[in-house]
């Protein structure tokens, strides 16, 4: 065989050898890769969770005390238990302690019941609180979360997306006024949102609740609360959230303006839309091909967290306000040491952002061509 003949035929096998890897084997191990990626993450943050909120079994050592606490006093204010013989009466206490232990598992070392809670947490099986009951007088952590998610996505969700596309659309409108007055109050007011949304809350709650009396000092409806859902319920939760949303917006809005201005700034002075201005193209053609395009998963990734932080609330926001959410809610657990509420909020918050970012590697794709999901280098999504 000649050397040509052999030349050939090498080429052939490492080209058969090297046979390029379609999209669906591609995207399939990506999708197989990540998914193992983020679960490993929720699981080491609800771990560590669990350790936390557990202060590393020091929350159990107080827990036993409380036990031994209850049934010692028990023992003493019950005439019956205290009228047996000294030996009878500590082995009633003993007894009784050890099956407060097995009935909340605190005869269990401090390992072994994290990674029982690390499993039921992961499994969505959230369990009973310690300390916390809802509204309805149950200690299922489940129902618990479930009656607080409704005001915080009423108040953070409504809130937080109108406030999200009116920052857009001014930052927008003022990029295209550089060095204009309104550009110049922007600029000379963005550090007033170093300020915490609760802080401005407080000021509110003083001129328009204490001192004007012509809004609710907090709440979600006025009290005693009408007939839910009728005319009365919606316009007294509207007036509960003119306050809030105050706050909220004096907390945000100028800063948010102030960053998606700048945001959209560099990207006007491209050299692109400098030829694109030459060509003699529209402004509103130049913004949406030339600005607003490439920016657009910047726009959807802030636009995804929006979505993500309207469930997890404000805990300090919530209590200056008494606004019954989720936040509040995981403020009082943790004040509580009701492990079981935390973990249960975290792991949910986690999962969703998981979610979340799982759904935006293909979101990418999908509006930047630029992006191949599971792609090699650069375009990698």
């Amino acid at each position: 065989m000649s050397e040509e003949t052999q030349a050939v035929s090498k080429t052939k096998t490492t080209s058969r050898a090297k046979k390029p890897e379609t999209t669906f084997s591609r995207v399939t191990r990506y999708v197989a890769v990540r998914l193992v990626t983020l679960f490993l993450t929720v699981v080491v943050g609800v771990f560590l969770t669990i350790i936390i909120a557990n202060m590393g079994g020091y929350v159990d050592t107080i827990r036993r005390g409380e036990i031994q606490e209850t049934y010692q006093q028990a023992a003493i204010l019950n005439p019956a238990i205290k009228a047996l013989p000294p030996e009878e009466r500590q082995a009633w206490i003993d007894q009784q302690i050890q099956l407060a232990y097995k009935r909340y598992d605190l005869d269990k070392p401090f390992l072994v019941r994290t990674f029982k809670f690390l499993k039921d947490a992961l499994t969505l099986n959230l369990g009973r609180s310690q300390n916390m009951s809802s509204d309805t007088g149950s200690r299922q952590v489940r129902l618990i979360i479930l009656e607080r998610i409704p005001p915080t996505l009423i108040l953070f969700g409504t809130v937080g997306l109108i406030l999200f596309f009116v920052e857009l659309f001014l930052a927008l409108a003022l990029s295209r006024r550089y060095g204009s007055l309104m550009d110049k109050i922007i600029v000379t007011l963005a550090p007033l949102s170093s300020a915490p949304g609760w802080f401005y809350g407080i000021f509110l709650i003083l001129i328009f609740a204490a001192l004007l009396k012509i809004l609710p000092f907090g709440g979600m409806v006025d009290s005693p609360p009408p007939p839910r859902w009728s005319f009365e319920y919606f316009v007294s939760l509207l007036k509960h959230m003119i306050l809030p949303t105050m706050a909220i917006a004096a907390n945000q809005v100028i800063i948010s303006i102030y960053s998606w201005r700048t945001f959209f700034m560099i990207y006007s002075s491209e050299d692109y839309v400098e030829m694109a201005k030459a060509k003699g193209l529209t402004s509103r053609n130049i913004e949406r091909r030339y600005v607003l395009r490439p920016t657009l998963p910047t726009i959807v990734t802030s636009f995804a967290f929006v979505l993500i932080g309207i469930w997890t609330g404000a805990p300090i926001f919530e209590t200056v306000f008494n606004w019954p959410g989720l936040g509040r809610q995981i403020y009082h657990a943790v004040g509580l040491f009701d492990i079981p509420v935390i973990v249960g909020e975290t792991v949910i918050f986690a999962y969703l952002l998981a979610i979340t970012l799982f759904i935006l590697d293909f979101v990418y794709a999908l509006v930047d061509p630029r992006v191949k999901v599971g792609g090699q280098g650069g375009s990698q999504a």
